[in-house]
């Protein structure tokens, strides 16, 4: 019942920011870094670099990065390669506005606050296909996402409903794997790390005659370590053994148009410490996650002004507990129908989309249970010179709560040459899962929990340099917590869930790069107060100040890094009783190409040994070690 108890601690806290943070040195060492970034112009290079990368999540559609109001992150195949062998949350955790918590090691649960948002408000998308479970509160198994399979991972923060519907009240991530092309390019890669980690990854992909692909498979296993550190806790080793597949095939019809599969399945056996039972207190518990991901697409490009994507989608989360009795499977089917019209510096979207989703668990009143959202999406967007406008509202009709309608208006205006300034608006919701309304613990009169956001950004890009500052308000009403009062629950219920909280989360996200002689810098620094605002208590797990530092150069054909990240103290609980120690992490990383096939990458993580925790009475890594190499054809 780990995900009840997350649910809990995470979901109860509250109340209005303060205008004035107390800083930890480390934190105001970063701040004074990007500042200075705010004003290098050492470097003289074309201002064509990052900003005219592609991307496609924040509207569904293909869009430069530099048309875009919203607030986002890329992360590229270079740093997952980096990454070792952290999992995809710990990649990030190392971006702007993002908290990772995980009870113990790799494989344990594991959460991802966006913008302070609890996990269940970030809607992810692997390929354009949505994962998520219907079991507790609900929000994708992080720790069960294959990070060797993924070629790229695009952040959206700030809600984004009127585009994806529920569910997208922190924001949205979007994980990529490999798109073929070429000639046939086999790989095959292999890593060492400490506690018995070891890593293997094969695959090939190419394309030919119309046809692209890319098929891998992964194996990722670990001893671990002891993560549970409480009295009578069993004092094992929870360790972890995973195995992946990922599957990208497609074909062109004809010039303008499309058909393409993906597929990525994962399997991961994860060893954990269960609350201490009189009957059996050292029993060697485990946790069994099986993940899946399939999409099938067509797209066309009817004329130079009107395009078109067909999709069909399908996942599955399944959860289960040995030698404890405890089973979950969430099935989910999606279907979208996206139509695209460019009108020379105005763009119109209109998307149709159906989701149906299906619960098995014998905690339901009766097994399983099932539910559907029909959905009608329009954007308009317009990217004018120095102005940028951004339109969207979507209706949702789901076929218990009836309709529900969110909208968004985003606008950015370039003032001087490299700075922009941007202003946004929009409204959310996430309906309650399956297990919420049904379960033993299941309350049905539930109602959806509803946001509402606005922000204000500036932005300032010139070559290799940039900054960014972002504000933001998103209040929540009717949020759902687990509760233990006989009082909030109808009935003669000991505990259900409920309709009990409105919570905000507000706060300042500052980010900036910079190049100075051959080191690349990059840091984020955040300020957040994310609050219950009936009990004005500040939501568990989750600092108010954090901040990421990075540094790399190249150095005799080594690409040498290092990072820093740290974060203030937290409260483990919706009480604000139990703190939780502020930390600063070190980590190294080492990447060279051997030779034209050959490549290797070192990492070194928590470089200082530091003795930390997440969540009260859980253990993480200490300091840990990684080695791989890996050879593809060229």
């Amino acid at each position: 019942m780990s995900s009840q108890y997350s649910t809990l601690c995470t979901a109860q806290a509250a109340s209005r920011v303060r205008a004035t943070f107390v800083l930890r040195p480390t934190l105001l060492a970063s701040l004074l870094v990007m500042a200075s970034a705010a004003q290098a112009q050492q470097v003289a290079l074309a201002d064509t670099v990052s900003m005219k990368e592609m991307v496609v999540t924040a509207n569904r559609i293909e869009q430069p990065l530099s048309d875009l109001v919203a607030d986002m992150s890329i992360v590229d195949r270079e740093t997952i390669e980096a990454a070792g062998a952290a999992g995809v949350a710990d990649v990030l955790s190392r971006l702007p506005g993002i908290q990772m918590v995980r009870n113990g090691g790799a494989g344990a649960t594991t959460s991802v606050y966006l913008r302070g948002a609890d996990t269940r408000f970030t809607a992810v998308y692997i390929d354009g296909v949505r994962i998520d479970t219907q079991s507790a509160s609900g929000g994708a198994s992080w720790q069960d996402i294959p990070l060797e399979s993924i070629d790229r991972i695009e952040v959206l923060r700030g809600p984004a409903a009127a585009v994806y519907g529920s569910d997208a009240i922190g924001g949205v991530v979007q994980i990529f794997t490999k798109k073929g092309e070429g000639k046939a390019k086999p790989y095959v890669g292999l890593g060492w790390g400490s506690r018995g980690t070891v890593k293997a990854q094969a695959g090939v992909s190419g394309g030919v005659a119309g046809w692209d692909y890319n098929l891998g498979v992964s194996h990722a296993s670990s001893n671990g370590f002891n993560s549970k550190t409480s009295a009578g806790s069993n004092p094992d080793a929870d360790g972890y053994r995973s195995n992946a597949f990922n599957g990208r095939v497609g074909y062109q019809i004809t010039a303008n148009q499309r058909v393409e599969a993906t597929a990525l399945t994962s399997y991961m056996n994860a060893g954990y410490d269960a609350f201490v039972s009189p009957i059996s207190p050292m029993a060697d518990d485990h946790s069994i996650y099986k993940m899946s991901a399939v999409g099938l697409n067509w797209q066309a490009k009817w004329s130079d002004i009107y395009s078109t994507r067909l999709q069909y989608t399908q996942s599955r989360d399944f959860y289960q507990t040995k030698p404890s009795p405890y089973e979950t499977d969430t099935r989910l089917h999606s279907y979208l129908f996206q139509n695209e019209w460019k009108l020379g510096a105005q763009t119109v979207t209109a998307a149709l989309e159906r989701r149906e989703d299906k619960l098995v668990n014998s905690g339901l009143d009766i097994g399983s249970r099932e539910r559907s959202q029909n959905a009608l999406a329009l954007g308009y967007g317009l990217n004018l010179g120095k102005h940028t406008l951004q339109l969207n509202a979507r209706h949702d009709r789901d076929s218990e709560f009836g309709g529900h309608t969110t909208g968004s208006a985003a606008y950015g205006y370039e003032f001087i040459p490299n700075w922009r300034a941007t202003a946004s608006a929009g409204t959310s919701f996430r309906a309650p899962t399956l297990y919420q309304r049904f379960s033993q613990y299941g309350v049905a009169s539930l109602v959806p929990e509803e946001g509402k956001n606005v922000e204000l950004g500036l932005k300032w890009g010139k070559g290799s340099d940039s900054f960014s500052a972002m504000v933001y308000r998103n209040n929540l009403s009717n949020l759902i917590n687990y509760v233990g009062k006989a009082s909030a629950c109808p009935g003669n219920m000991g505990a259900c869930y409920a309709n009990v909280a409105n919570a905000r989360y507000e706060g300042i996200t500052f980010a900036a790069t910079t190049r100075v002689g051959v080191v690349n810098l990059q840091g984020s620094l955040d300020f957040q107060n994310p609050r219950d605002m009936d009990k004005d208590l500040q939501l568990a797990r989750r600092s108010k100040r954090y901040a990421s530092l990075s540094a790399d150069t190249k150095i005799a054909g080594w690409k040498l890094g290092a990072e820093m990240q740290t974060a203030g103290k937290r409260f483990d609980d919706a009480a604000n009783k139990n703190v939780l120690g502020g930390y600063t992490l070190w980590n190294l990383s080492a990447q060279k190409q051997l030779n034209r096939d050959w490549s290797l990458v070192a990492r070194i993580n928590n470089l200082a040994d530091k003795r930390y925790e997440l969540a009260r009475d859980y253990a993480t890594e200490g300091r840990s070690g990684y080695i791989g190499v890996k050879w593809e054809a060229n």
